[in-house]
């Protein structure tokens, strides 16, 4: 039998017809990028393994999506490049919100409000900001930190700002005395420094920085994501991740149980 062209086109909108009243399927991996020594936020285990407070929100994330997380581990600064060229649907890595991220990036509502910490050698002089005047100091590449101390340099009066690719090689150098205070996540140095001997966190710098999820640009996943974050506000799921991970219930009135939307430039 000769198949004719309108045969063809005719079987083909038929074919068409027939899938689009199929059930939808779910939706591919979601695919997370994440920095890998940023405990108790996320790392790797010793089976290499990702673990950690994000870790587990975005792997519940998924499973409501109806799919599975993937996370792959970056350089910090690349993380911003994954989303930006389409790599990964999200990143993971107690990020900050800002304005300026906001304007080649999307973020999800906030979790949790961080604050940052000045890490020193035990016995260290430096307890304050005003400490640091004078002082090598170091700060994660691209990171809120980095660009807050920058911001306030003059005033601060650091001697210079040493940037790294990593939270090991800063903490190492500060350990061996190259630096003589880092500045970053508070909660993360804390974490850090229950597993080093001879490093403390001698001050906490309350910024009022927000962490959640980035996005590239105007994601189409992007509402669902907020939507599901809220609902794990509401249910309970984000205050009992957060107590497991940081140790602690979070405020009744907290950016960790209170819903709310997606932010957008000009709010913080």
């Amino acid at each position: 039998m000769t198949l004719t062209r309108r045969t063809l086109v005719g079987a083909a909108a038929a074919l068409a017809l027939g899938l689009s009243a199929l059930p939808a399927l779910a939706q591919d991996t979601l695919r997370v990028g994440a920095y890998p020594a940023n405990p108790p936020w996320q790392n790797r285990n010793e089976d290499g393994e990702f673990v950690g407070f994000e870790v587990d929100i975005v792997n519940e994330i998924a499973d409501r999506m109806g799919t599975t997380a993937e996370i792959e581990g970056y350089d910090f600064r690349a993380l911003f490049v994954a989303t930006a060229s389409g790599r990964v649907d999200m990143v993971i890595s107690s990020l900050t919100i800002t304005d300026e991220r906001l304007e080649s990036q999307s973020f999800t509502q906030p979790y949790v409000e961080g604050a940052m910490g000045i890490g020193v050698r035990e016995g260290s002089d430096i307890r304050s900001l005003e400490d640091l005047r004078g002082r090598e100091i170091g700060t994660i590449a691209t990171s809120f930190p980095e660009r807050w101390m920058n911001e306030r340099a003059d005033e601060i009066g650091f001697e210079s700002n040493n940037t790294y690719d990593t939270t090991s090689n800063m903490l190492t150098d500060l350990m061996a005395g190259r630096v003589d205070a880092v500045v970053n996540d508070v909660v993360g140095l804390r974490y850090a420094f229950t597993q080093m001997d001879g490093l403390e966190v001698s001050h906490e710098i309350v910024t009022g920085e927000r962490f959640a999820m980035m996005l590239p640009k105007d994601s189409p996943i992007l509402e669902e994501v907020n939507e599901i974050i809220s609902e794990m506000k509401r249910d309970g799921t984000m205050a009992e991740l957060y107590e497991r991970w940081l140790g602690a219930p979070p405020s009744d009135d907290g950016l960790t149980v209170t819903p709310m939307p997606i932010p957008t430039p000009g709010n913080y």
